[in-house]
């Protein structure tokens, strides 16, 4: 059973949006991207929701979006070789010290290393929710197909206008108006 997505219990996590990574979307899909992305980090450091961020090989795939990481402290972002982000190391132990019981995933690729680390944690007993419209892979296909399997899972499939509809709650919280224009 999901639940409505609640700012006061939500962790939102930016896998791997990297530079040469980014290059190897289809058109259109890197500002896509970037721009959710971009949002749903804005409204998470307005409402005071926990960011982590993993980067693959790094050294290959270059560091992450200037536009993203410019949102995301130094020392909550994550090195990591391996596809899931659960075992990354560090990955872990900076999750539960937010004591969240929802994790939002953003990110790239959706077949591969958002699909592995949204069932691990699943597995671990979090909420998890991808945001459709701020993940990608290279090909529509693989995407389609790890949505389609995420949701079998029981994970839940959700848009960055939701996520942040759902973290405000109410047209009368403070920071409404503020957060309703960037969707606009």
């Amino acid at each position: 059973m999901s639940r409505l997505t609640e700012a006061s219990d939500s962790l939102l996590v930016v896998i791997d949006v990297q530079e040469r990574l980014l290059g190897a979307m289809p058109k259109g899909v890197r500002e896509r991207v970037v721009g959710q992305t971009d949002i749903l980090l804005t409204a998470a450091t307005t409402l005071k929701v926990p960011v982590m961020a993993t980067e693959q090989y790094p050294e290959g795939l270059g560091p992450t979006d200037n536009i993203i990481r410019s949102q995301i402290a130094d020392e909550a972002v994550l090195e990591k070789t391996c596809f899931s982000c659960v075992d990354a190391e560090k990955f872990n132990e900076l999750l539960g010290s937010h004591q969240r019981k929802q994790v939002i995933l953003t990110g790239m690729e959706t077949h591969i290393c958002v699909l592995q680390t949204a069932l691990d944690l699943k597995n671990q007993g979090y909420e998890v929710y991808v945001v459709e419209d701020a993940v990608s892979s290279r090909a529509k296909g693989n995407q389609y197909n790890a949505l389609q399997r995420l949701r079998q899972a029981g994970v839940v499939i959700t848009n960055v206008e939701s996520v942040l509809f759902e973290w405000l709650g109410d047209a009368r919280h403070e920071d409404f108006k503020t957060l309703a224009k960037l969707i606009a």
